[in-house]
């Protein structure tokens, strides 16, 4: 029986910007390397796997799309028989993956019930092979990662043609001074074709191109074999000696009687060769001894695929799926997935997708395609699962974690819980985010007459500073590099964790004005917990300005592996003794600003005039003059910068009268990303004006917020029925905490370097919990976790 859908107006290849999702399963992390293979769909491309959970059979029900093409791939098996042959000259070869896999295609038609569609008829062949040759959509976001970073150059943008002409097609199948027909080169100011450097892949080319800008001075290039209908091409200046971007690519092509929307693309571009070069990297998986560490296997032992510079998000999902309140939520493997026509782009549907993944054991096996010869172990690691999908939603959108670069994970943690608290959830399910939440109580207290004032805040976390002291330089050890030479080597001594909390909740000193008794000689100010939550995440602060550049310096933060009380941090409310001050403000005018002395003179050491310095110091929290400075940069353009301050709009704004601290205002800047400190303090400076707003928030990043008396008990149940506010967390004593997992950053600046997870769990066959190390795609029993925790960017303890 013929299929009757092999003409479907609907079938068509997929277009260059077309996501193509032939490597695993929307829903599942199955492969084209599993026994089954992937059926991924020939009308939306989406990738479904076909064994006992048949998410393509689901997608097909959903979609009404009957035909796919069934992928699978095998590992081949290279016989060796003679030694490898002996290497003459510096060559760039790379396995590419026709050397390393057999690869099986069959057409499926769900609705018809045929298993082997002839590929002949209709449209199929034209479909199927543009399945095959499309990038995935792995690959694909990880090019438009990188793509997005490049810029044009005064060479493309003032690039002057000489005389059009027509070149022929045949001309266009050769370099021009030698017979290479691949990484071929048009020169975009006089139409001169040359070949390429040699290239990561083993593409060949002897540098023809290059040459011609040597002789020529021309200086901007054209890859033909990466253009693509929709404009997008390799374009490299050799004066700048980078990849640049041409926004006249069409029209130069056209002078040359090139129509790009005839051209496909028959070759890697510079950045996919880039990314696989990238991803080869291996890191190290030994103790200090130079024993390797025992790889661990199963359900809750699932390593994560490094997508290029991804450590930073897989050593947070390692821990966030370690939580019970995620597993829960996410974990339901014995539930239909959740119903969507396009699970790819549905941030539920990847959660669960994760959740499975790290915790049902399924793909946490020794690597198959690594022999023991090949590696010291004597079980291999395992290949760890690829979170594109989930990293790609994650990501859209955001200036930092839309990129391909290394980020901070801490920023990436309240970045993923803000968008998971978001999503819906229908009960019995819970949002996980709740373990993490819990309320602050801040006290101003007037130095002068004593009178007090309460505000109470929610917080998911908290970020603590590390104090940092140096050890003498005539204690420290000595020091050398790898050629011998001396080197500084600095050291710092150890610091408890409760000395970091002592300093978190200890007392202030602030310069204000008191509005009851018009001391000018300012309040003390403290935060301890009102409440406790089920999760505490805490950062620890190890950064220094050295040099005008924050620097991450490595003091050992002790932390015990046992249970220790957090009571002496919980803040007791008014006392009987205590009188508050009276609300608003009595006097009708707003507190005084007064610039701190030691910014000030540092500021005005720079050269800055003291109106500036003054005004940087209150938009900033006036006490950092790094920060100040920053500021004085960024606003050195802005018509007022010169003119005396103007703190009317925080006078009125001080009264909590009009719409400056409207609660939906609040509420939409938080849904933006912003913590209700800083969306009030945004609002009050700039008179409650939300497009102002916005502005201010993004040109003082590090503004410390107001914690204003429009929070806290205000918000409770009254006379007048008004809804009664939920306070998050647990107040009840005692409150002891335990470490159970930690994000660990190796490297002076987090934008660098290197994150592992560690996370404390029962390992099968012993009676006692042990630390386990998530590094990437390797899970291994934690042999140097006491070192580590030592040195951990995130700490989370959970309450027992």
């Amino acid at each position: 029986m013929a299929c009757k859908h092999v003409d479907s107006p609907d079938l068509c290849p997929p277009g260059p910007t077309q996501s193509v999702y032939r490597e695993d399963c929307t829903q599942c992390f199955d492969s084209i390397d599993d026994p089954t293979g992937l059926d991924v769909c020939l009308y939306c491309y989406n990738g479904g796997c076909t064994a006992d959970r048949s998410h393509a059979r689901l997608h097909c029900e959903t979609s009404k799309h009957p035909l796919v093409v069934n992928i699978k791939r095998t590992r081949k098996i290279v016989k060796r028989d003679e030694p490898p042959q002996k290497m003459s000259r510096l060559a760039i070869a790379a396995e590419t993956e026709n050397d390393r896999y057999d690869t099986v295609t069959r057409v499926k038609c769900y609705e018809c019930g045929i298993e082997d569609v002839d590929t002949s008829l209709g449209k199929l062949s034209q479909v199927v092979d543009g399945v095959l040759k499309a990038n995935t959509f792995a690959k694909q976001e990880e090019v438009k990662a990188w793509e997005q970073e490049l810029t044009a150059c005064e060479h493309t943008l003032c690039l002057e043609q000489e005389a059009a002409r027509q070149i022929q097609s045949g001309d266009l199948g050769h370099c021009s001074a030698c017979d290479l027909k691949e990484n071929l080169w048009l020169c975009l100011q006089c139409g001169n074709l040359g070949c390429g450097r040699a290239q990561f892949g083993g593409i060949g080319g002897n540098s023809h191109g290059l040459a011609h800008k040597d002789t020529s001075g021309h200086p901007v290039a054209v890859k033909l074999g990466s253009l693509t209908a929709d404009g997008t091409a390799d374009i490299y200046c050799y004066t700048c000696d980078d990849e640049r971007i041409d926004p006249e690519l069409p029209n130069h092509l056209a002078h040359w009687g090139i129509n790009i929307k005839d051209r496909q693309k028959t070759e890697k571009s510079l950045t996919e060769m880039q990314i696989e070069q990238n991803l080869r990297w291996e890191f190290s998986m030994t103790t200090e001894d130079g024993k390797e560490m025992t790889p661990l296997f199963g359900p809750g032992f699932t390593g994560l695929k490094n997508l290029g510079n991804s450590c930073y998000l897989a050593s947070v999902l390692q821990c966030l799926f370690d939580m019970p309140e995620f597993n829960k939520r996410f974990y339901h493997p014995h539930e239909k997935p959740p119903s969507t026509p396009t699970p790819a782009e549905d941030l539920e549907t990847q959660l669960c997708k994760i959740a499975d993944g790290l915790l049902s054991g399924r793909y946490s096996k020794p690597d198959s395609d690594v022999t023991v010869s090949e590696q010291s172990p004597e079980v291999p690691h395992q290949k760890g699962i690829a979170p594109a999908m989930l990293k790609h939603l994650i990501g859209r959108g955001h200036a930092e974690f839309s990129t391909m670069r290394q980020q901070d994970s801490f920023e990436l943690l309240l970045h993923l819980l803000k968008q998971i608290s978001r999503t819906q959830h229908v009960a019995p399910f819970q949002d996980p985010v709740d373990s993490f939440r819990f309320t602050m109580e801040q006290k101003l207290q007037c130095l002068a007459c004593k009178r007090v004032k309460y505000q109470t805040e929610e917080y998911e976390n908290i970020s603590i500073p590390v104090p940092i002291r140096r050890i003498p330089r005539d204690t420290k050890m000595d020091a050398v590099d790898s050629q011998g030479k001396d080197v500084d080597r600095e050291e710092f001594e150890p610091v408890s964790i409760k000395e970091c909390l002592d300093t978190f909740t200890a007392p202030e000193v602030v310069e204000l004005t008191c509005a009851s008794c018009g001391s000018k000689d300012g309040f003390t100010k403290q935060s301890l917990f009102k409440t406790f939550p089920q999760v505490l995440a805490i950062n620890a602060r190890r950064f220094e300005i050295v040099n005008w550049v924050p620097t991450k310096q490595d003091v050992p933060v002790v932390v015990d592996d046992h249970s220790f009380p957090l009571d002496a941090y919980k803040s007791n409310g008014l006392q009987s003794t205590e009188e508050l001050l009276p609300e608003g403000n009595a006097s009708g005018s707003a507190p005084e600003f007064v610039p701190d002395n030691a910014a000030m003179a540092s500021l005005s050491a720079m050269g800055f005039p003291e109106v500036r310095c003054a005004k940087a110091l209150h938009a900033t929290g006036n006490s950092d003059a790094e920060a100040a400075m920053n500021w004085l940069f960024a606003h050195m353009e802005d018509p007022d910068i010169d003119e005396p301050m103007d703190l009317i709009p925080a006078a009125e704004a001080a009264t909590g009268t009009g719409s400056v601290i409207d609660p939906e205002k609040i509420e939409s800047l938080g849904a933006m990303g912003f913590n209700a400190p800083q969306a009030r303090q945004a609002l009050k400076e700039t008179g409650g004006d939300m497009e102002r707003a916005v502005d201010w928030l993004f040109s003082h990043p590090d503004a410390a917020g107001d914690f204003g008396d429009d929070t806290g008990d205000q918000s409770n149940a009254g006379p007048d029925g008004t809804k009664e506010r939920v306070v998050p967390g647990n107040a009840t004593l005692p409150a002891n905490f335990q470490l159970q997992s930690i994000v660990c950053h190796k490297g002076s600046s987090i934008h660098a370097g290197h994150y592992v997870a560690f996370v404390r769990k029962e390992i099968p066959g012993e009676n006692k919990s042990s630390w386990v190390l998530y590094n990437d795609e390797k899970v291994a029993k934690g042999a140097d976790a006491e070192e580590m925790k030592k040195f951990a960017y995130i700490y989370f303890f959970r309450r027992v």
